[in-house]
């Protein structure tokens, strides 16, 4: 039970009001960070004052919870903005498991899941045991003695109170027809429509309310798990032997050996090689790229699972197996190298693109994690796989973040473009607003030949024509990416007087050629 459950009401009712006030008929933009930073400063303000400081461990979860918050205005390419709300939500998810105890740290994969799912349902009803509660105390207490609030009383004097008014109200207003103008004046603002307005909306404060409430409450009763996972791993069960363990790792790795020399006598040796077979390079190499990030990752589960379910009694066995292990993951990183090359020699002959980028980034980032499970299983320090894997996952969020896709992917292909490669401008007018600012730079220089300018303010008058179409919006919903594409636009459009758009959204060049937007 709190020391003092008016506070945590109090908190939560300022946090549903302000909700209401960012989020009412705006869409999500700056209004997300500042209602974020004020949860965590309420739920800091909450549990401080009931003395339950939060562990060392746990306050360095603030820092990738306001990198990944920030983001969210700051771009609007698709999967950085979905990962940037995903790892704001799992990191506070695991900041609410962890505030007392501070062992995220230990985590395995199952803690994480298992914690997530047990917060989630915390949210859901522990605002409703608290107010079970508070009125079961009050009831033991006498709540409604003479010094205390008479708010039943109050309630009741309302409601009966309420038809007499209207019943007077009405014969006043017909006996003084200015003051049936004054009651009608009055009550034009509680038609019907605003009365549903109002009424959803402190439907939808209250529940968010409730469930951040659900949320503080978790943290302050339910995140004392110092002990999670700091038991050894060889004091639990296992499934396998060293055997059966042994031969599954001996048997891949026997496999993957198979693989890597044929990697490296075809793909690694040439164009010549892989003619002999009947490919031509360019079908060669776009071959199979999903197949080998799919090894890869189940590669990483196997070793992960086998670590956590063989036994190891002997230092001879764990030497060996250890030894299996990393053997696997040296032929995993050269598979990952090989499919490295295959995107790469993809984005050589078409050029950046979303679904090229991701999984390059994505490689490099799953490469760093089969290094780090190889150095954790030699060194024994198996318990931090779990942890290992979450840092990944959110690297390749930042790394998202920071290289800026669309962006990038606009830069790269106009670089192309200038040296005479295809130029697909409707590809670029389907970007989001991250890449106006680099197209409108990139239009302004006098280097670029004029197929290439023109498809630059081809593209940009597209944008310039989504851009009028869509209302302005007040400061709560500012999205830097879209007001940064604003400011690029202006400085631009005059020099875009000699592009015309038609009803079909297709764009006319001064020189007559046509692009289609998106």
């Amino acid at each position: 039970m709190l020391k003092n459950p008016k506070r945590f009401f109090i908190v939560l009712l300022l946090l549903a009001w302000t909700f209401d006030f960012l989020f009412w008929e705006s869409p999500v933009g700056v209004n997300f960070v500042l209602f974020l930073e004020l949860v965590l400063i309420g739920a800091g303000y909450f549990l401080l004052k009931e003395n339950l400081r939060p562990a060392r461990r746990s306050i360095w979860l603030l820092v990738p919870i306001m990198f990944f918050s920030v983001s969210t205005f700051l771009r609007q390419e698709p999967l950085t903005l979905f990962l940037a709300y995903l790892f704001t939500f799992f990191l506070l998810a695991v900041l609410g498991n962890t505030w007392n105890g501070g062992s995220w740290v230990f985590y395995g994969l199952t803690d994480y899941f298992m914690k997530i799912l047990v917060f989630t349902g915390s949210m859901v009803v522990r605002s409703g045991q608290m107010i079970g509660q508070v009125r079961r105390r009050e009831k033991e207490n006498g709540a409604e003695k003479e010094n205390g609030f008479p708010l039943r009383p109050v309630l009741r004097g309302i409601l009966i109170a309420l038809p007499i008014v209207i019943l007077f109200s009405s014969l006043l207003a017909s006996a003084d027809l200015v003051f049936a103008q004054k009651l009608s004046d009055f009550f034009e603002n509680f038609s019907g429509e605003q009365i549903s307005e109002t009424i959803w909306r402190s439907v939808l404060a209250l529940l968010c309310a409730y469930l951040v409430g659900g949320a503080f409450l978790h943290a302050a009763f339910s995140s004392y798990d110092r002990k999670v996972a700091e038991v050894d791993g060889e004091k639990k069960k296992r499934l396998l032997g060293f055997i059966e363990s042994s031969i599954v790792l001996g048997s891949v790795a026997t496999l993957f050996l198979l693989f890597v020399i044929v990697q490296f006598q075809y793909f690694f040796g040439g164009t010549e090689n892989i003619g002999v077979e009947g490919y031509t390079f360019s079908q060669y190499a776009r071959r199979g790229f999903n197949e080998l990030i799919t090894v890869a990752f189940f590669s990483l589960v196997l070793i992960l699972g086998l670590s956590s379910f063989s036994y190891r009694g002997t230092a001879k066995q764990q030497y060996v197996y250890s030894g299996l292990s990393l053997f696997i993951v040296v032929q995993v990183l050269i598979i990952l190298v090989s499919a490295y090359h295959r995107i790469t020699l993809g984005i050589q002959w078409h050029g950046f693109s979303r679904l090229r980028l991701y999984p390059r980034v994505f490689l490099i980032w799953l490469g760093l994690l089969l290094l780090t499970v190889a150095f954790l299983e030699v060194f024994k320090r198996q318990k931090f796989f779990a942890l290992s894997a979450v840092i990944a996952s959110l690297g390749f969020a930042v790394s998202l973040t920071l290289v800026n896709i669309d962006a990038s992917i606009a830069k790269h292909n106009i670089l192309r473009a200038s040296q005479g490669r295809h130029f697909n401008v409707t590809h670029l007018t389907s970007l989001s607003t991250d890449a106006v600012p680099v197209l409108a730079d990139e239009f302004m220089l006098s280097t670029l030949p004029e197929s290439v300018h023109e498809g630059i303010g081809a593209a940009l008058l597209c944008f310039v024509h989504t851009a009028t179409n869509q209302p302005m919006l007040d400061w709560r919903s500012f999205n830097l990416s879209h007001w940064q594409a604003r400011q690029s636009l202006k400085e631009v459009e005059s020099d875009l007087l000699g592009y015309n758009m038609n009803g079909y959204r297709r764009v006319r060049t001064p020189e007559g050629k046509f692009y289609y937007c998106d």
